[in-house]
């Protein structure tokens, strides 16, 4: 068996969870909490992570970092806590289903919904809906977070998948961490926008001063890419299709108002004054389409989530606007 898993055995009944494994030659020179995740049906590689960070996991008797690369005949021993109990409620609410089975959901998410519990946000969130509609998701992902892989903002509307079982959750998790999972946007940003198409390669962190915020001049940033191509211009706007090389927080929001073309509607970052006549309820970004490998069946899928009402109905003002017509471009 990999990683040659096998759980304690004593005159003593062991905790539930507690466990040892013995690393052969195929798993050395791997990551630490990649290899118990690996071995332990039940423990995500973020878990995995938490609890050797925390000395619930360690490997002979020693502490060790997370990515410690183990060795073969490596003793590592450790206890996976049971999943603590929610503390909110499902709730009989609606959800927009693009696609089901028994290991993942694909949704639709509505403008305005909060995906996860998060103060000020414990009832009426997209989690608490999934667990009305699948009550096993509990203890899948995380005591708050229960089967959500990605997540969108608030205000973002459009397509997000969630895992319905812990193999389909480490899977999803990893071909968004090597990023195999294609995501692509559309986005109303102001300004008229010349060129068909382009890249934003800007680093990404937590704003220095504003720590709810993002910015590209962080002193920790991460490496962020962005393409985008026009779809068609307005006189004061133009509708992007976006499509992410990396995934970090407020990515789309970020980068745009970099280049001084943030998304209409965008409180956070934003300075720019509203459209003249015309109403722009939220930030103008839909997750269009998402591509990913089935984590079971291993084929590729691809979903589409329709253009919100609320988008439509700019959209038709930009085009009927007295002024310049809109014009297609980027091919």
């Amino acid at each position: 068996m990999a990683g040659g898993i096998e759980y304690l055995q004593s005159s003593i009944m062991p905790e539930k969870g507690t466990f040892t494994i013995l690393v052969d030659k195929a798993d050395s020179g791997k990551r630490l909490d990649s290899v118990v995740a690996s071995c332990i049906s039940d423990c995500s590689r973020s878990l995995s992570a938490s609890l050797i960070s925390n000395g619930k996991i360690l490997v002979h008797g020693t502490l060790k970092k997370p990515g410690y690369r183990v060795r073969r005949g490596d003793e590592i021993c450790g206890f996976i806590p049971p999943s603590e109990p929610l503390l909110f409620e499902p709730e009989p609410l609606e959800i927009d289903i693009i696609y089901e089975d028994e290991h993942l959901i694909v949704i639709n998410k509505q403008p305005g919904l909060v995906v996860h519990p998060a103060p000020g946000h414990y009832t009426g969130t997209l989690v608490n809906r999934l667990l009305y509609h699948c009550p096993d998701l509990k203890g899948i992902g995380g005591k708050l977070r229960p089967g959500i892989v990605h997540r969108l903002d608030k205000d973002t509307s459009g397509t997000l998948v969630v895992a319905k079982n812990e193999v389909a959750h480490n899977n999803l998790a990893l071909q968004f961490k090597s990023r195999k999972i294609k995501k692509r946007y559309l986005a109303i940003v102001h300004g008229k926008i010349d060129s068909d198409s382009g890249t934003i390669s800007l680093p990404i962190g937590r704003h220095p001063i504003y720590r709810k915020k993002m910015s590209t001049t962080s002193r920790k940033a991460r490496s962020a890419e962005t393409l985008w191509r026009v779809v068609e211009r307005f006189r004061e706007a133009t509708l992007l299709e976006i499509n992410l090389k990396t995934g970090r927080t407020h990515q789309i929001r970020v980068h745009c108002s970099a280049i001084n073309h943030p998304v209409l509607g965008d409180s956070v970052y934003s300075n720019r004054k509203a459209l003249k006549n015309i109403k722009t309820p939220r930030q103008m970004l839909h997750a269009w389409r998402l591509e990913f490998t089935h984590p079971a069946t291993k084929i590729s899928m691809s979903f589409e989530a329709p253009i919100p009402q609320d988008m439509k109905e700019l959209i038709k003002a930009l085009r009927t606007s007295p002024a310049e017509r809109g014009a297609t471009g980027g091919g």
